[in-house]
């Protein structure tokens, strides 16, 4: 089959980069060209990462993903490399038959292929629809390297290659974009098609919400770049500790962050007080956190920073909610409401971490000491909450 038939009818059925890299090469490698090394070059957008490469070599199993974190475009590394001429200045593709072309070679990447065996390499650019470059290399090990037929088979086929390996980058930006955006669980369900205003589901979860204390106050007194630099590094703190234990954040809301616990529907209650444990954990994680930035805060005389955690376990709906064209991918409920405003009470109590009476019910082995009942804005009874005993 040629090549081109074969990409836009096999390789379209790859689902992903390396997979679709994976397959071309062995069909290269069917079609009789001598290929060795292989590598993709794409651009993302991601806030950690500028770009990924795609190495597929013979001697090595699979395709290595390499990402490459922002910075990357100003090295040395990148700038004396054949892909920034490709990427960066705009070259139409550069050859170099190492077995004939005494060095010395412009590149570092061409003395390192030619001492691994390497006889003939080149790099061509991928031209994506909104005109961004990205780069395709490959590398031979034969005595004559590519020669005439097989160099003019990977030029002809760049355009299909190209279309696929674009198709799929946008299927990864918008996968990195709503997981940073609007988490994991809610990016792939909008992936999935759930997009329709008021869908969802009703489910059970542990729900955490924290909120930084003081805050009006501090910023009223810092500037705009300080008081961002201060919410990033209590978010990483907060967030991390939940994402590093399984549960996903709903939502930023000004210094304060929802987030969840999801609970499997039909699960029993060891598996809810599994759960429970588990944020629990996560809380204390972040307490510790908490407790290594004031110590550097501390040695820089700067204030200490207080915050509070509050935890609850029920029932939330997990949906779409919002404006016809403005939605927002979010938890609801009175579960919410609740949690939110039992937070609200950790700093009258002298407390870092409160929770409901649901959340010590489902987690009998925790720990947790009744605290008494205490009046909530909204709810006509007192509600009992708990706490570590002693308070951490």
């Amino acid at each position: 089959m040629p090549t081109v038939a074969w990409l836009l009818t096999e390789g379209q059925r790859q689902p992903t980069i390396p997979a679709l890299l994976e397959a071309f090469a062995a069909h290269l490698c069917g079609r009789g060209v001598p290929l060795e090394r292989a590598t993709l070059h794409v651009r993302l957008l991601h806030p950690q990462i500028r770009g990924m490469t795609y190495l597929w070599r013979t001697d090595r199993p699979g395709v290595e993903a390499l990402q490459r974190a922002h910075g990357i475009e100003s090295t040395p590394e990148f700038i004396g490399s054949p892909v920034f001429s490709i990427m960066e200045e705009g070259a139409e593709g550069v050859r170099y038959p190492l077995a004939t072309l005494p060095p010395p070679y412009p590149f570092p990447i061409l003395d390192e292929l030619r001492a691994d065996g390497m006889t003939d390499y080149a790099a061509m650019p991928m031209v994506f629809s909104n005109g961004r470059r990205h780069a395709a290399t490959f590398a031979s090990r034969a005595a004559g390297g590519f020669g005439t037929e097989a160099l003019t088979l990977l030029y002809d086929s760049l355009p299909a290659l190209t279309a696929l390996v674009e198709a799929r980058v946008l299927r990864l930006l918008a996968t990195n974009l709503l997981n940073t955006y609007v988490g994991q669980e809610a990016g792939s369900r909008i992936l999935n098609g759930d997009i329709r205003r008021g869908s969802g589901l009703t489910m059970q979860a542990v729900l955490w919400y924290c909120d930084l204390r003081g805050f009006t106050t501090l910023s009223d007194r810092l500037a705009l770049d300080r008081i961002i630099a201060l919410l990033n590094g209590y978010f990483e703190i907060m967030g991390g500790a939940v994402q590093e234990r399984g549960g996903e954040i709903v939502k930023f809301i000004g210094d304060a962050m929802l987030a969840v616990f999801a609970i499997p529907a039909g699960s029993g209650p060891e598996q809810v007080a599994a759960a429970c444990a588990i944020a629990l954990a996560a809380a204390r994680d972040a307490q510790a956190g908490m407790e290594r930035l004031n110590a550097q805060r501390a040695a820089w005389g700067q204030p200490r920073l207080g915050a509070g955690i509050a935890l609850h376990h029920g029932d939330v709906m997990f949906g779409n909610i919002g404006a016809p064209d403005r939605l927002d991918f979010t938890v609801i409920g009175p579960a919410v409401n609740l949690v939110t405003r039992l937070e609200g009470l950790t700093r009258g109590l002298g407390r870092g971490l409160v929770t409901s009476a649901d959340f010590a019910r489902a987690c009998p082995d925790a720990g947790l000491a009744s605290l008494g009942l205490h009046p909530v804005r909204g709810l006509d009874r007192p509600v009992e909450l708990f706490g570590l005993d002693p308070a951490p």
